[in-house]
């Protein structure tokens, strides 16, 4: 148990501050609870002693009511305290959480990564923020409470505190036992509720494909599978605290017992005052209840350390070298040295060079798979090389910190992806301190101005995760708009007009000239007239540079690129 509250102040962070307090707002509370005890002792003398008069119901009431507002004051504090510091130590991991997987190589994304990433993000923190709370308020105010009673019950007298002392040491005793034996099973439970979210993840984003095929009720195994593992998961725990929590109750009563036994025991012999006896056989009734709240609290520790843990996991993940300075280059040519890449134990690229000068514009064709897009993720430091350098303005790309060299670099994909928010924050995203005026110029020039005012809203409109709610023309727009504001000067363009409408590519190509005025720019393109301008073209075939030229020498040589521009020039007059 020791270990388990020592991991959860290491995972506190910066709310260690809160805990404490609310530790000592807790011993205060259990202050206040006596005082209670005091004000029913004072009415006990009274009927005894046959006091006449209201004095003694007066005594009693004002003592009584002055602990428990004093109780009620100190656990609100205590309750604030501790529940700050539950949900804030929950969102200050998401937090680390995200700053960390900034860090992390693209390769480590996969479908069960995303799964395992939001499971954590979402299911495991908020674990720890339902239960951070609940665990410190019920054991911490629990325990403190019953180490109150424990020293008052020893000053009436010590035949009591040294029972009532072996009494919950031999609870707490089972309760560590039941925490140290829950370490197997709280972790299936954690490892369940990941693989759900991850399980329902897949299922939804798979839904089309469950539809198109008609697999409803046998697409979904894997969705039933991990719930089935969460039902079971879930049984196995609670049926494993059953026979526990019965022994812990039975402790409880046994001590109540022993403790009304000694108070007629020594009454009878002489040695206990009447007074004090019917005291001690009233506080057998309730001393024991505080520290049956701090056992109940330990049954969900278990739970709450094994959240932690996981919550945790995304931060071991390795990432990428992170020692660079925040240069800012002047020059922004791009090259190659010798670099191999490999996604696991498939090479993608093997031995590849080549440079492209400052502020010209390099075309990367290709057949698919052969390495095109994975070149373009190397320069934007997506992932590490394997071998090689990558350099940009004279310095290899590992010397730039990932926001240093990111600022200098704005990329425009194939498939886009829009956040649900309005369309003008979308666009900002590129620039988040750009103006309303700056986003509407940068959406004119990227040819969306005029289908965004067409919208109910605007540019307040808000559209769907994904940018579900827009077309992919019009979502391609979007993405060079906000490129267009970031105004970077190295452009990397991955079909950047593959999803636009033939009505707006004049204008768009328009819009990508003036995005690439005067900047390196770095294009994956299929079409022949926007590679054929190029200053440089690379063809790369099974993860080598077989070709390197002007879009004239090229054409005259036999080989990849003079097939490629023979095939799109036959597919360009193909008519009905």
């Amino acid at each position: 148990m020791i270990k388990a509250l020592r991991d959860i102040w290491e995972f506190s962070g910066t709310e260690k501050g809160n805990i404490r307090n609310s530790i000592i707002f807790a011993f205060f509370v259990g202050i206040g609870r006596m005082l209670q005890m005091g004000g029913i002792y004072v009415v006990i003398v009274a009927a005894l002693e046959l006091i006449k008069g209201n004095a003694p119901a007066w005594q009693s009431f004002l003592v009584v009511l002055a602990g428990v507002v004093f109780a009620c004051i100190t656990k609100g504090f205590s309750q604030m305290e501790q529940t700050h510091a539950g949900y804030f130590m929950a969102a200050n991991k998401r937090i680390a959480i995200a700053d960390h997987i900034k860090l992390i190589p693209m390769g480590y994304f996969n479908e069960n990564s995303l799964g395992e990433l939001v499971g954590t993000m979402t299911t495991v923190t908020g674990n720890v923020e339902e239960l951070a709370p609940w665990v410190l308020i019920r054991f911490m105010e629990g325990l403190i409470t019953s180490l109150v009673m424990l020293i008052t019950v020893f000053v009436f007298d010590y035949r009591f505190g040294i029972a009532m002392l072996i009494v919950e040491a031999i609870y707490m005793l089972v309760s560590s036992m039941m925490e140290r034996k829950s370490r197997t099973i709280a972790p299936r439970r954690q490892d369940s509720e990941a693989k759900l979210v991850s399980a329902v993840l897949e299922w939804l984003q798979g839904m089309t494909i469950v539809k198109s095929f008609n697999l409803t009720g046998r697409g979904d195994k894997a969705l039933s599978d991990s719930l089935e593992y969460m039902r079971k998961s879930n049984t196995d725990m609670e049926g494993f605290f059953v026979p526990y929590t019965i022994v812990q109750k039975g402790i409880l009563q046994i001590g109540t017992f022993l403790m009304i036994t000694e108070s007629v025991l020594f009454y009878l012999d002489g040695s206990l005052s009447l007074p004090y006896a019917l005291m001690m056989t009233i506080m057998s009734f309730m001393v024991f209840s505080h520290i049956s709240s701090a056992g109940s609290a330990m049954a969900t520790v278990r739970l709450l350390t094994s959240s932690m843990e996981k919550a945790c996991k995304p931060e071991t993940i390795e990432k990428m070298d992170e020692n660079g300075g925040a240069y800012r280059s002047d020059k922004h040519d791009i090259e190659f040295r010798n670099v191999n890449f490999s996604y696991e134990k498939r090479q993608v690229l093997n031995d590849i060079s080549f440079r492209i000068p400052d502020k010209t514009t390099t075309a990367i064709v290709g057949t698919s798979g052969s390495g095109k897009t994975t070149i373009c993720n190397l320069i934007a430091r997506f992932w590490d090389v394997d071998s090689g350098e990558v350099r940009m303005g004279g310095k290899n790309i590992k010397d730039y910190t990932l926001e240093a060299l990111m600022a200098q670099i704005s990329m425009v994909f194939q498939n886009v992806y829009l956040f649900a928010d309005t369309i003008e924050n979308n666009i900002r995203f590129g620039s988040p301190n750009a103006s309303h005026e700056d986003v509407v110029r940068a959406a004119k020039e990227a040819a969306c101005d005029d289908f965004i005012e067409s919208l109910p809203d605007g540019y307040h409109t808000i559209i769907g995760e994904g940018g579900a709610s827009l077309s992919g023309g019009e979502k391609q727009r979007i993405s060079i708009a906000r490129a267009i504001l970031k105004d970077s000067p190295v452009i990397i363009l991955d079909e950047a007009t593959a999803n636009v409408d033939p009505e707006n590519e004049d204008r768009l190509q328009k819009a990508i000239a003036k995005l690439t005025e005067n900047k390196t720019i770095i294009m994956i393109a299929h079409r022949l007239k926007t590679v054929k301008n190029a200053d440089q073209i690379l063809v790369v075939d099974g993860g080598k540079i077989v070709q390197a030229g002007k879009h004239e020498d090229l054409a005259e040589v036999d080989g990849i690129y003079r097939r490629f521009i023979l095939g799109r020039q036959e597919a360009e007059n193909w008519k009905i």
